[in-house]
């Protein structure tokens, strides 16, 4: 089916969303559970696997090759976070959420998103909180600590601007205010890291927190008053670890950007690694001369000691690349990038930048890209105007054998929203990515965002039968 052909097939649907904004879930507008051609309710398989047919809808478009629900089929516009965490609560009964107020443009400062619980056993799909700490990629943030009484995300005092962390019981509603922001919780729950998120759209839109323009502080060069903070998630105490100024003169292999002329450093993501004790952080470095972006990915222990150049900018900046992730050993990180010079592989080093190689033979893209713990199988997605897409707004779920070197297309999913449907290119930070996460209890079943009835919807994919 064509990507006209199925939205004109949905327009009754869409014409039922709020015309800028996202339709009230009481509303009605998702009358469209076992709407033919979207999802199917009435499609079941039989086996314990498969209790999710009788609370959500299937979604059945292009024949999957794995079972796959939309779960937010009562609310419109929500996303999961990123393939860097996985919004399954640590027993998998429950997602975390964020609901964009709008799709239809980048948000304004001030405006309101919402968090969201899903609970995978009952079906049922609440809002729990409201946040203005949000932007439209990562939404705000929303993740796990070690159990299902911890739901991180971020907010925004608007008397100053700052943003901080959040730590909620979604069953009781209690929150405690951290002083510092989330960006990525460890596995064990104990902290949040996070580079400075009023300073990540400087770089790149969509992934910190919307404030205005003149609250947004400026590196000069070097800074020491801005890195990488840690905080302690059960006292709320932050503190920063690592300051750009020491990354740079401590990190090992030298950082070395001289090839580019003055410029200024500043932070992007972080993620934390399976035992919770290092991080890695992508530096960016911009240009005065051209203002482009030159990332490399730095590694550090907890208390911002130890720090390793594991992707130089000479790899990365100057050959291309992107979408860097822990491998789950937690000793290497793993990426798209362009080693040969033949075109994107994926690719691992370990954390200190040693043994530097190809993962797979098979080709990567743009996408983002996770791999299952038990090390053979791997994830990813593709962006809509990549040769690997459809040429018509939908994308591939991949699944990668790494030991075979072959990868399948999963799941294809509609991946650009109503209002860029003329031209996918402008999405820019209102672009859908599916960005696959793991059931971190069961690594069994993934998540993704995709696109249903002209609006953002997150579903979840059952890949027990293909995992050996």
């Amino acid at each position: 089916m064509q990507r006209r052909d199925f939205l004109k097939a949905m327009s009754a649907m869409a014409s039922t969303l709020a015309v800028s904004g996202c339709a009230d879930p009481n509303d009605g507008s998702i009358g469209a559970k076992g709407t033919p051609g979207t999802t199917d309710p009435g499609s079941k398989l039989t086996g314990p696997g498969y209790h999710l047919d009788s609370v959500f809808p299937r979604y059945t478009d292009f024949d999957p090759k794995v079972p796959i629900w939309c779960v937010t089929p009562d609310l419109d516009c929500c996303i999961h976070r990123f393939h860097l965490s996985s919004p399954f609560s640590p027993s998998g009964r429950y997602l975390g959420l964020t609901r964009l107020p709008r799709e239809d443009r980048p948000p304004l400062p001030g405006e309101s998103a919402e968090i969201v619980l899903v609970d995978l056993t009952t079906g049922e799909q609440k809002v729990i909180a409201e946040t203005i700490g949000w932007d439209t990629q990562l939404g705000a943030q929303v993740q796990w600590g070690a159990t299902d009484q911890e739901l991180f995300f971020n907010d925004i005092n608007p008397d100053t601007w700052m943003p901080f962390g959040i730590k909620m019981d979604p069953v009781t509603g209690s929150k405690q205010k951290l002083d510092g922001t989330v960006y990525s919780v460890s596995p064990d729950g104990q902290w949040a890291a996070s580079t400075c998120l009023r300073r990540i759209g400087a770089t790149q839109a969509g992934y910190g927190v919307v404030v205005p323009k003149e609250t947004v502080p400026v590196n000069k060069g070097l800074v020491d008053d801005d890195g990488v903070f840690v905080t302690n998630t059960q006292t709320g105490e932050s503190r920063m670890v690592a300051s750009y100024q020491r990354i740079v003169d401590e990190a090992t292999p030298k950082i070395d950007v001289s090839r580019y002329g003055p410029g200024d450093f500043y932070g992007f993501h972080v993620k934390w690694n399976a035992s919770s004790e290092r991080i890695m952080v992508v530096v960016r470095y911009m240009a005065y001369s051209d203002g482009k972006r030159r990332p490399m990915l730095i590694t550090m222990t907890r208390d911002g000691n130890d720090i390793r150049t594991a992707i130089p900018a000479s790899e990365w900046a100057d050959k291309g690349g992107n979408h860097p992730n822990w491998h789950p050993d937690g000793e290497h990180v793993m990426m798209n990038l362009d080693i040969d010079g033949d075109g994107w592989m994926y690719v691992q080093a370990r954390y200190d930048g040693t043994g530097l190689k190809k993962l797979t033979e098979v080709p990567a893209n743009h996408g983002h890209p996770s791999i299952h713990p038990g090390g053979r199988y791997m994830i990813s997605d593709v962006y809509p105007r990549e040769a690997d897409a459809f040429g018509d707004g939908t994308v591939p779920l991949h699944f990668t054998d790494l030991e075979k070197d072959q990868r399948q297309s999963l799941v294809r999913m509609d991946s650009v929203s109503r209002f860029f449907d003329d031209d996918m290119n402008k999405a820019k930070s209102m672009r859908v990515d599916l960005h696959p996460a793991w059931d971190r209890s069961s690594y069994t079943r993934v998540a993704i965002n995709g696109v249903l009835n002209g609006t953002r919807r997150v579903f979840v994919a059952d890949l027990s039968e293909i995992l050996v």
